[in-house]
């Protein structure tokens, strides 16, 4: 994955930091779909390592299928997270998880989301390299871009 500017605010994992909300910068993220913005808080998910990243995800926005190759857990820091399981996009599938809610997701799981009711805001904690590969290829955006992570 190249982070790019993204990791050069990031706190390191090995030293006392912290950071304000209003400081944190979100920017575009080659895996997701146009409007999905990823910042990077912790670490270098680049990296082997401990990593915390948020994803702000806009309403009506959908993530295809797709697996990681690291453990994450996810918190929800506002608005309502939508999640199912499998390799198919099913939306009678999905479970609800106001902020404040935590999700354990183990690697390799296969999943999807969709900003069913309006923006929201994860904290993914996990330990990097991080990654994201699409069940269905078509659904990758970075094919477009013929960039790969």
């Amino acid at each position: 994955m190249t982070t790019g500017p993204l990791s050069r605010h990031s706190l390191s994992p090995t030293e006392v930091g912290s950071v304000h909300p209003e400081d944190i910068r979100f920017e575009p993220f080659a895996a997701f779909p146009a409007g999905a913005v990823l910042a990077i808080v912790v670490g270098d998910p680049g990296k082997p390592g401990p990593y915390v990243v948020r994803v702000k995800v806009p309403g009506g926005t959908r993530l295809m299928p797709h697996t990681h190759p690291e453990d994450r857990i996810y918190t929800v820091i506002s608005g309502v997270f939508y999640i199912g399981f499998g390799a198919t996009f099913d939306p009678e599938t999905l479970h609800a998880y106001g902020a404040g809610s935590v999700v354990v997701l183990p690697r390799d799981t296969q999943h999807f989301h969709w900003a069913k009711s309006g923006e929201y805001v994860t904290q993914v904690t996990g330990a990097g390299p991080l990654g994201i590969a699409y069940i269905d290829q078509q659904d990758d955006p970075r094919n477009a871009a013929g960039q790969t992570l």
